[in-house]
């Protein structure tokens, strides 16, 4: 077991993709910050800045962005997405593209452009050989942006950022990538893939609690986003409050209109003080490993495997089920028994992380095949 991860013994945590487990060292950081707030109220609140400082580092470091100032911290993905939605000057008859098969976040925001004249169009990589060759062939000389998860939740398909990317700067298409189910599983790039946007929540893949998510904005593009949100929090000479006239800060903080989830921020850092120790690198190495070996153990078992099994198509996703099989008794029979999963993609979605044995793995498999 994972000195991090004491989960429960009649616990099997295969749910990443939807809500992972908090480490210790993030239990012991909100619990160690709600003692002080109640012993202490708001005595130590310039200590809580740098912890802010720190996380913000951390997230520029994960994603490899070219500076700090180009970190928000949002509540979740949705707001973020919505951020570039209706912040972006669009004129009518313009078009988004992005995958069918995306998470309702990813698609109703754009689908919310309908009133501005703006179509979303739909690509369906459900039988398509080349999902990206799919994505590109949908755009036109009026598609505006291509909006695309790093990893699709349902089938885990994992698409070729780096070529999307390139192909939207070689055609002036904007990139904004929904990268929930990427980050904290495999390693990303912002600069290499060419990504104008990212939004993630950090309470899937990075361990760490809802209601605090990571907002990329490249540089040139944070004077292009008309602000709908507006506070204290989010103006340049932040802290000033006696100075009646004000503008945005320069940074991505202008995204962030009020007073910022400081619990949030203390669980985040904490976690992802893990990885870097950790290092993404062996994260990844060691979800490969164990998203492999369920794979086999699934198969030998006689279930048809959903998600890509090629290494450079999967991230943490497994969903999996049998011709004949009733996927709703599954997964309500795998719950009750404490096999956390997911009923997605028309079969079970397992989704273990590298701190996963391979011991539950086999016994998650034996659960079902027993059903």
């Amino acid at each position: 077991m994972h000195p991090e991860f004491p989960l429960a013994n009649d616990i099997l945590h295969l749910n990443h993709a939807a809500v992972g487990p908090w480490p210790v060292r993030t239990q012991r950081a909100v619990a160690s910050f709600a003692v002080e707030n109640t012993q202490q109220g708001s005595r130590h609140y310039l200590q809580w800045l740098k912890v802010e400082k720190r996380l913000r580092e951390r997230l520029q470091r994960l994603i490899h962005a070219p500076s700090v100032d180009d970190i928000g911290l949002l509540k979740n993905t949705s707001e973020a997405l919505s951020v570039v939605a209706h912040g972006l000057p669009w004129q009518a008859g313009e078009n988004v593209v992005c995958p069918l098969q995306e998470f309702p976040s990813n698609r109703i925001v754009w689908q919310s452009l309908e009133r501005l004249g703006v179509k979303t169009r739909l690509v369906d990589l459900s039988r398509v050989s080349d999902p990206e060759a799919a994505l590109l062939g949908a755009m036109d000389r009026r598609t505006r942006l291509l909006s695309v998860s790093a990893v699709q939740y349902a089938s885990g398909l994992r698409m070729d950022l780096n070529r999307l990317g390139g192909a939207c700067r070689n055609r002036g298409v904007l990139f904004c990538v929904d990268a929930i189910q990427q980050l904290g599983a495999l390693p990303l790039d912002v600069q290499a893939c060419q990504a104008d946007f990212l939004a993630a929540d950090a309470h899937k893949w990075l361990l760490g609690p809802e209601g605090i998510a990571v907002f990329y904005c490249a540089e040139r593009l944070r004077d292009q986003l008309t602000l709908q949100q507006f506070g204290w929090h989010m103006v340049e000479d932040m802290g000033n409050f006696d100075r009646l006239d004000w503008e945005p800060a320069r940074s991505a903080r202008r995204f962030e209109c009020g007073s910022p989830n400081m619990l949030g921020i203390h669980a985040l850092e904490a976690s992802l003080s893990l990885f870097e120790e950790t290092g993404m690198e062996f994260v990844a190495d060691a979800l490969s490993r164990n998203v492999e070996y369920l794979i086999d153990l699934l198969r030998a078992s006689k279930f048809d495997v959903y998600s890509p099994v090629q290494a450079d198509r999967r991230a943490g996703i497994v969903t999996f089920g049998r011709q004949g099989m009733d996927t709703q008794k599954t997964y309500q029979k795998l719950m009750e028994e404490g096999v956390l999963c997911a009923l997605r993609g028309g079969g079970i979605r397992f989704s273990p992380h590298f701190h996963t044995r391979t011991g539950d793995l086999e016994r998650a498999v034996e659960h079902a095949t027993g059903i």
